[in-house]
């Protein structure tokens, strides 16, 4: 196998991996096992679809879609625990 289609493979199971993680801390969060199990059907599906279209990965255009999403997909993460943070300050004073 060569090193760009170990690449693209990498980016495919990353993308399912992610589906999987945000599922499993979705479903931890509200303590529901039923959700947790459809996080990882939803991330082996995710991880197929990705493998579907990995040769698209190469394309300029995609890749600074993708970089657009990860780009929001942080600033989520972070106004999450902005929030939090936020929440218990206000419950310690």
């Amino acid at each position: 196998m060569s090193e760009e289609q170990t690449g693209k493979k990498s980016a495919a199971e990353s993308f399912g991996e992610m589906f999987e993680s945000f599922g499993k801390a979705m479903s931890e969060i509200f303590n529901d096992p039923e959700l947790k199990e459809k996080s990882k059907e939803f991330g082996r599906n995710a991880t197929e679809s990705a493998e579907t279209f990995a040769q698209r990965f190469k394309d300029e255009e995609v890749r600074a879609k993708f970089r657009d999403v990860g780009k929001a997909a942080q600033d989520f993460g972070k106004s999450l625990a902005d929030h939090f943070k936020d929440a218990k300050d206000k419950t310690d004073k």
